[in-house]
């Protein structure tokens, strides 16, 4: 993971996610580039304007330019043993586009980005925006919330209902790197709603654990069963009480994930998340 992208609109949480993913780049000893979607009010049909002088674009892309300055000033004076290469891109467009076009064109092994609104994680799930960033991204997406503390990731969760196996096998060996750079363990947490679990599943799950320790060569992969008719009431008592640091999941479209940001459940269990979400792009 060489590169971390962190997109940012300068607001007081993109900041915050700024500093928590610069933090994040030193650890894993990746590099950072700081981006910038400048959008234009002519492209918003809400804001009213039906043209926006050409002239103009140069206003806008200057003042993003001098923000982004600004905050790789600010990571600038944070020295320490590693200190990543910090860089910066902007772009006329929406944030998906933007942040599309840059992975790309570079080797991103990692996008970081911020919650919005008073909500929280609820209100940055549901913006269109991240919709479709999250259904067309084609790498990891890490979701900071305003409440994620910075204190050092040492326990991640990939949730999932093992109903596709073998696919969600390349997002667990993606995210083995990640877990040895962090040196943090890996939770492999089955949500299960009571109604398939039976003695053939259990000898499944035995062998599917041996076989993936064995070939990832990392001995901190665990296992936990985590029963709840609801998913994602599932979820939010893993992520209250299960002392984990950061949850991970895949999102592929009509299957766990994409039932969860639907489920009528999802803004009570969004608004309790203060901990980092890791998105996995789908693999067909």
């Amino acid at each position: 993971m060489k590169t971390l992208l962190i997109p940012t609109d300068f607001s007081p949480n993109a900041k915050h996610v700024v500093k928590y993913g610069y933090k994040l780049a030193k650890q894993i000893k990746a590099n950072v580039v700081l981006c910038n979607a400048v959008t234009v009010p002519a492209e918003i049909p809400q804001a009213g304007f039906i043209a926006w002088p050409m002239e103009d674009y140069d206003v806008l892309i200057d003042e993003s330019t001098e923000e982004l300055k600004k905050l790789k000033a600010d990571l600038a004076h944070d020295k320490d043993a590693f200190t990543p290469l910090i860089s910066c891109f902007n772009e006329v467009g929406t944030t998906e586009d933007v942040v599309n076009s840059f992975i790309a064109k570079k080797n991103v092994g990692l996008v970081v980005m911020g919650t919005h609104g008073s909500d929280g994680l609820s209100s940055f799930l549901f913006g269109n925006h991240t919709r479709i960033l999250i259904d067309t991204i084609t790498k990891p997406l890490l979701l900071v919330p305003p409440q994620a503390p910075g204190t050092p990731i040492k326990k991640i969760a990939f949730a999932a209902d093992f109903k596709q196996p073998e696919k969600d096998l390349g997002s667990i060996y993606e995210l083995i790197p990640l877990a040895k750079a962090l040196n943090a363990e890996i939770l492999l947490t089955h949500i299960y709603d009571g109604k398939d679990q039976s003695p053939e599943f259990h000898k499944w799950i035995t062998n599917f654990l041996t076989d993936l320790s064995n070939k990832a060569d990392y001995p901190h992969i665990y296992y936990r069963l985590v029963r709840n008719d609801y998913a994602e009431e599932g979820l939010n008592w893993l992520c209250e009480h299960g002392q984990v640091d950061m949850l991970a999941m895949v999102h592929r479209p009509h299957t766990f994930f994409d039932s969860i940001l639907k489920g009528s459940y999802t803004q009570k269990m969004a608004s309790h998340i203060t901990i980092p979400l890791l998105v996995f792009p789908g693999r067909g």
